[in-house]
């Protein structure tokens, strides 16, 4: 008797497999198997000229989805069913949530097993919970697997009926999304409001007091028992004090001679409080908050942190990592007290056990917070793990250990002070006993130094005490716009306000952020909106509001968490959706003919009079005037609509009319050199562009290097690039050193290969580097395009290695010339060569008779060997159009379908 349990990733699968019992054979899906179709190219040829194929969704026939077998998917659905062959079981140990139910179902559809088929589940991979599981495995959840069917149903009607619309009114490749396009436009919506801000300016006193022993400051809060001016007391659209404020506003001459008079005035305590205040610890993490966390402190993205929880999680250090529950078993409440008295002792215990409840709308997947996996947690050090996966399983350690601690308990000191009519307030914080802060500071990489920077400790006194003042500043302040929106707090804001699931964030702010949607740059951690943005949050809020509503978005997502329940139905639901007489698809046919497209591409965001900002195929750009006499000049590539001033503008006009600025002459050919802004930002040239001379020399200013600081000698210095170094002694190709966008670089010309490049490093200079340093720097492994160097070499495979680096957009492997990134359910921490070659060999990169057919080590033997298909590469995806399925022994006798769709 053999049973053979099938598992999302190969990571998964050895670790799974140490806790079997003999006879299991673990096989790994790689992810999802089947799907919608991504592209024309997916859909079969027999479903192409139907008015539907595109959508992959059969609108008219109760929305009948068309689902296919990607070309990676083929080879590794076929060694599935090979293993299925002789086995007595099949049991389907897919991950918990909907998404894993969904690929769980997907499996059965496609294997068809005639073997009795069970459905295992487990929140962590330990011994014990695996054995646990094996002996209360069920059948797939239908309702499960609907809803997330539903949920990827109505993503697919939403994005592919929309953008559409978007490439024909705006541009080509952007794209809209159910969440997506929300998320968008509250970035917009707070840069909107940054841009409306207007500043104001207030001025108040800080004194430098001495009580016995000690100085420390207070700061002006009254005079004449009337409240001076702070930031929240401003209109933050006209930067001058709100309506019915009633406060005194300080100004510089007032302010000064205040400090000078109340210099030499006597200083006298007139009221002390103390307040006790106790804080608790935060409960575990959720999806939701670990990302949040991972962001503030590690500086992580949604999407790595996700990558490293999902890698912790395989390997079997944390619990399952896609979850909304702050919930703890109580194995794991007891293993977290017992790390709490070990490490700081019983008196920082809380009383008795704490047990949070969820408060986060539509919570749902997993039962349990995110936690070290076992029965007892181990330590950092206990488990070895270093880099990114040591802190982020350290903060999940932090995090759950101090839910089980005592509260922290501090005292808050608040001192009023008068100097004749002004009134000082000092204030100041003692920790008596700091609990949970021990162990975790929320926002902070170290407790130990979170707790001295929260003591303000101000020196002992009573009222009527009389105090020396050593000093008074007047300080001027000035309000500050609402801050924007980094990863964390947009995180923060989507799931407050029940919008998507944590699950999916990452993935969407991916989106958001990928420069070929250009929704989005990231700044200091920080969100920032682009012009692009802008119309297409303008359009949709003008045409589609409902979809960009934050409210109505939540109510749909109350809706799908309905349909999982039994609540709702969901084929009501998306006729409604999509063909009820104010549904989508009418919307979308009735706003085309409305929508005129110039309108659409044109924003009203530009400082300048008559000057108006347009979304073109190539990027953004600003227009003056209008027909014949329009004149307009492109933006900078970089630049968002915060930094759009109007002396931006006058150069850009102005070097379309009147022609590039001239810097100087220069000194050896006489050329006139001319400063201009193009695409990428500033630049030098010399001469004039001319038919003998269409490319003149041009040279790029130094990041760093603002206009007004080019001098003449600068730009001849500046156009000396690209300087030639020689040939290379071996290739004979042609060395160069120049100055690109990112920085100074040596090029070596490869003739038909194409060009090599390396970046210079400290002291390398490209005016002055030799031939031999360049040599040097070109004979150096080759940097990502994040300059860092492979992360591993897996091996090598035929004529050349296989290489793992670190990417913008995450892990991939480089072979030869082949990049190919990484499936999301592959730990980049523990692939191995023959997983690579694999991985490879499914996209036809390597041929599939080279790649390795056994498993990894530890897998049973007899693997079937794959065979080379020549006839694959040529069919249509398989696809099938189905939600029957044969009764199994242990399945159910109805399908219900299901989608790989966060």
């Amino acid at each position: 008797m053999s049973t053979l349990v099938i598992v999302e990733s190969p990571t998964k699968a050895r670790t799974i497999r140490n806790f079997l019992p003999q006879g299991y054979r673990v096989e790994a899906s790689m992810g999802h198997v089947r799907d919608l179709p991504d592209s024309a190219s997916d859909i079969p040829a027999e479903y192409k000229a139907l008015p539907w194929a595109k959508l992959g969704v059969n609108v008219e026939n109760d929305f009948e989805p068309l689902y296919v077998v990607p070309k990676d998917k083929k080879k590794i659905v076929r060694e599935l069913k090979e293993a299925l062959k002789g086995v007595t079981e099949l049991i389907l140990a897919t991950d918990e949530d909907r998404e894993g139910e969904s690929i769980s179902w997907h499996l059965l559809q496609l294997l068809n097993p005639k073997v009795p088929t069970k459905r295992m589940v487990f929140h962590e991979i330990t011994a014990e919970a695996i054995r646990a599981a094996l002996n209360e495995c069920r059948e797939v959840d239908e309702q499960l697997v609907r809803a997330q069917e539903t949920r990827r149903l109505l993503d697919r009607l939403v994005g592919y009926t929309l953008s559409p619309l978007l490439w024909k009114k705006l541009k080509p490749r952007l794209s809209a999304g159910r969440v997506q396009s929300v998320a968008v436009r509250l970035l917009v919506e707070r840069e909107r409001q940054r841009l409306a801000f207007r500043s104001g300016t207030y001025w108040d006193l800080k004194a430098a007091l001495f009580a016995p022993d000690s100085v420390f400051p207070a700061q002006l809060v009254s005079l004449n028992g009337q409240n001076v001016a702070s930031g929240e007391d401003f209109d933050s659209r006209t930067g001058q004090l709100a309506a019915g404020k009633n406060v005194v506003l300080l100004d510089e001459t007032t302010a000064q001679a205040l400090a000078d008079r109340l210099l030499t005035a006597p200083w006298v305590v007139e009221k002390l409080e103390r307040r006790p205040k106790t804080q608790k610890p935060s409960p575990p993490f959720t999806t939701s908050t670990l990302q949040q966390e991972a962001n503030r402190k590690l500086r992580l993205s949604a999407r790595d942190t996700m990558r490293i929880a999902q890698s912790l999680y395989e390997q079997g250090y944390i619990t399952y990592m896609r979850t909304d529950s702050v919930h703890l078993s109580q194995q794991a409440i007891a293993a977290a007290r017992q790390c709490a008295e070990q490490m700081y002792g019983p008196e920082y215990l809380s009383p008795k056990p704490r047990q949070y409840t969820t408060k986060a709308k539509g919570a749902q997947e997993a039962h349990e917070a995110i936690r070290p996996a076992g029965e007892t947690f181990r330590t950092l050090q206990e488990t070895g793990l270093m880099g990114r996966e040591g802190q982020v399983y350290d903060l999940i350690w932090k995090r759950t250990v101090a839910c089980q601690m005592a509260d922290a308990r501090q005292t808050l000191i608040t001192a009023r002070i008068q100097a004749e009519e002004a009134m000082f307030r000092a204030s100041g914080k003692q920790i008596d006993f700091p609990g949970f802060f021990r162990a975790y500071v929320e926002g902070s990489d170290d407790p130990e130094a979170a707790l001295e920077s929260r003591e303000v400790i101000l020196p002992a006194m009573a009222p009527g005490d009389r105090l020396t003042c050593r000093g008074i500043e007047s300080l001027k302040h000035e309000t500050q716009p609402p801050a924007r929106y980094t990863e964390a707090s947009l995180v923060k804001t989507l799931e407050s306000e029940g919008i998507g699931r944590p699950s999916t964030y990452a993935s969407i702010i991916g989106t958001i952020c990928d420069p070929t949607r250009g929704y989005a740059t990231a700044v200091h951690n920080a969100l920032v909106p682009t012009f692009t943005a802008f119309a297409v949050t303008s359009l949709l809020e003008e045409h589609f509001p409902n979809l960009v509503d934050v409210g109505f978005t939540s109510r749909m997502e109350q809706t799908l968490d309905d349909i999982s329940t039994g609540q709702a139905n969901w084929l009501s639901y998306l006729r409604e959706f999509y063909l009820g007489e104010s549904g989508l698809e009418n919307q979308v046919k009735t706003r085309e003919h409305e929508i005129d497209p110039d309108v659409a591409r044109t924003l009203e965001l530009a400082p300048a009079p008559a000057v108006r900002v347009k979304i073109g195929k190539f990027g953004p750009y600003i227009q003056q005037g209008e027909g014949d006499r329009a004149v307009s000049a492109s933006l900078p590539q970089d630049l968002t609509p915060a930094e759009l001033a109007i002396d931006t503008i006058e150069t850009l006009l102005k070097q379309k009319l009147e022609g590039p600025d001239q810097v100087g002459v220069h000194p050896a050919s006489g050329e006139p050199i001319f400063l201009l802004v193009g695409q990428y930002g500033p630049y030098v040239q010399m001469g004039n562009a001319t038919e003998e001379n269409p490319k003149p020399r041009r040279a790029s200013l130094p990041k760093g290097t603002s206009p007004e600081d080019l001098t003449l000698d600068l730009a001849v210095k500046l156009l000396e690039l690209p300087r030639g170094l020689g040939v290379h002694p071996e290739t004979g190709g042609k060395i160069e050193a120049n100055q690109g966008r990112f920085g100074p670089y040596v090029m070596l010309d490869r003739g038909k290969e194409g060009k090599d490049y390396r970046s210079l490093k400290g002291e390398d200079d490209p005016y002055t580097i030799t031939l031999e340093r360049a040599l040097v720097l070109l004979a150096q492994p080759k940097a990502s395009r994040r300059g860092a160097t492979p992360l591993r070499t897996l091996g090598a495979h035929g004529a050349a290695e296989i290489e793992l680096y670190s990417g913008k957009y995450g892990p991939y492997l480089k072979y030869g010339k082949t990049n190919l990134s990484l499936p999301k359910e592959v730990s980049p921490e523990n692939i191995t060569l023959e997983q690579a070659i694999a991985l490879l060999a499914s996209k036809e990169v390597v041929p599939i008779a080279e790649a390795p057919t056994a498993k990894a080590k530890g897998n049973t033997k007899g693997s079937p060997k794959a065979t080379p298909d020549k006839g694959t590469a040529k069919k249509s995806p398989t696809a099938t159009r189905t939600t029957k399925t044969k009764t199994t022994s242990r399945s159910r006798s109805k399908a219900a379908p299901a989608s790989n769709s966060p």
